[in-house]
């Protein structure tokens, strides 16, 4: 699963937020950080509460005193904890809440645990990405440069 996490995670900033100033590229990262964790075959520290406190933690820390390497950099534990909120892990309440409600990490991964519906997700994933390209026009060059260049989207066109 992938598409599932960039296409809702840019979305759901896109229609909460709705500011032009986040750096889109970095809320995507955020949200398919924890996908790297299937080298593991289960669950680890990004699959969590904590880990998503954790990776906000390490970016306020880092970026203290430059404020806009810090409006970049947020995007990512955004990313991070959308994820957690995309594949229900927070239904999850042993890995949700790890280490508080027990120390092993166990179980499958939620992205590979769904069967069936990982494909319906992926295909809803990929509808949210083609609306997102189409309502902020990035068929045309400047847009999509711009967005490449900045992480910024044409909200004007969402709204």
């Amino acid at each position: 699963m992938f598409l599932w996490f960039l296409g809702g995670s840019i979305l759901l900033v896109m229609l909460v937020f709705q500011s032009p100033a986040i750096d889109y590229r970095m809320v995507a990262l955020g949200a398919v950080l924890p996908v790297g964790e299937l080298a593991f075959g289960a669950p680890r520290l990004l699959h969590t509460l904590l880990g998503a406190v954790l990776v906000l933690v390490v970016v306020m820390v880092f970026t203290r005193n430059r404020r806009v390497v810090r409006r970049r950099l947020l995007g990512i534990p955004i990313g991070v904890f959308l994820h957690l909120v995309l594949d229900g892990v927070w239904t999850r309440a042993s890995l949700f809440w790890w280490p508080f409600r027990g120390t092993a990490f166990d179980g499958e991964l939620p992205e590979v645990s769904r069967g069936m519906w990982s494909v319906v997700l992926e295909l809803a994933g990929a509808a949210m990405l083609v609306f997102l390209w189409r309502s902020c026009g990035l068929a045309d060059r400047q847009r999509r440069d711009r967005f490449l260049r900045t992480g910024q989207l044409n909200l004007r066109a969402v709204r």
